[in-house]
C-alpha cells in the first residue's frame, strides 16, 4: 500500500496551517514515502502561501490548483486522479479545516493495510458543538443511505475523513457522473458499495469549528444531498441483496 494524503481546500488560510504541520509532523516520523496534497478549489484568500510555506523531510507540499471555486467534489475528484497519475494505491482524505483529528491517521492508514481492497470510513464521535440541526441531517442521510444499498455497511456516508482505494474510486467516478461539491462524499460511498467495495467503518472524534465558521451550506448543500438520495431512489440503481452484510469487513 502507497499513501497519499490528499486535503481539499477553500479559503481556510485561518486553520489549514495549523492542520497541515499535525500531518507533516506525523508524516516525517512514521511515512516518509507519503505524498501531501493540498487541492486549492479557487481560493480568494492566503490559503495558497499557507501550503506553499509548509514544508517536510523528504520535500514540499504538493499543490493542486483548481483556479476557480467548483465544490469539495471536483477537488477531491482531481486529487484522486492525481494520487492514480502518481503512483499511489490509497488516499487518505481529510478536512483542511482542523474539524477531523490527525492523531487517527495512523488508525485509518493500520485499518487500510489489514483490509487495502476496502473504503475505510470515518464514523463520526461529536461533542455538544454540533448544531442539532446537523445532527438530524447526518441521521436522515444514513437511513437513506441504508436503502439504497440493502445493507448497514455505511455507518456514516457524510464523513470527510476516509482512506479511499484509488483503483475502485477512479472506476466508479469514470462510470458515472457525481455532484461537484458536499452530495460528492455521501454518493462516492454509496457508488463503490454498490460496485462492490468492502467498508471498514472507523470511529473517530470530530469538532465542530470553534468559531462555527463552515462551508456546508444549509439550503443548498441539503439540497444537493437531497437531490442525489432522490435520484438514487427513484432509479433503485443500488439494489443490492443482503449478501452485501458479509462484504462489511468491520464496524471499528
Amino acid at each position: 500500500m502507497s499513501l497519499s494524503i490528499v486535503i481539499p481546500a477553500y479559503n481556510e488560510e485561518e486553520r489549514l496551517g495549523s492542520t497541515l504541520a499535525r500531518i507533516v509532523a506525523y508524516c516525517d516520523a512514521n511515512e516518509p514515502g507519503s505524498e501531501i496534497v493540498v487541492v486549492d478549489d479557487g481560493s480568494s484568500d492566503a490559503t495558497l502561501e499557507v501550503a506553499r510555506a509548509t514544508r517536510f523531510a523528504t520535500g514540499e507540499i504538493r499543490i493542486l490548483e483548481l483556479g476557480e471555486n467548483r465544490g469539495k467534489g471536483a477537488a477531491l475528484s482531481r486529487g484522486l486522479a492525481l494520487a492514480a497519475e502518481l503512483g499511489f494505491s490509497h488516499a487518505l482524505t481529510l478536512d483542511a479545516d482542523g474539524q477531523h483529528d490527525v492523531r487517527d491517521v495512523p488508525r485509518f492508514l493500520e485499518a487500510s493495510r489489514a483490509n487495502p481492497a476496502a473504503l475505510v470510513l470515518g464514523e463520526p464521535v461529536f461533542d455538544d458543538s454540533v448544531p442539532t440541526s446537523r445532527r438530524l441531517g447526518r441521521r436522515i442521510s444514513c437511513v437513506l443511505v441504508q436503502v439504497e444499498t440493502w445493507s448497514r455497511a455505511i455507518h456514516d456516508p457524510l464523513c470527510g475523513f476516509r482512506s479511499i482505494p484509488v483503483g475502485p474510486a477512479l472506476d466508479v467516478l469514470a462510470a458515472h457522473r457525481l455532484g461537484l461539491r458536499m452530495e460528492f462524499d455521501p454518493e462516492l460511498a454509496v457508488r463503490m458499495v454498490a460496485a462492490g467495495t468492502p467498508v471498514v467503518n472507523l470511529p473517530t472524534w470530530v469538532r465542530y469549528p470553534v468559531d462555527g465558521t463552515s462551508h456546508f451550506r444549509l439550503f443548498r448543500d441539503n439540497v444537493r444531498i437531497s437531490w442525489f438520495h432522490t435520484r438514487l431512489l427513484l432509479r433503485g440503481v443500488t439494489r443490492i441483496p443482503e449478501r452485501i452484510f458479509a462484504r462489511t469487513v468491520a464496524d471499528g
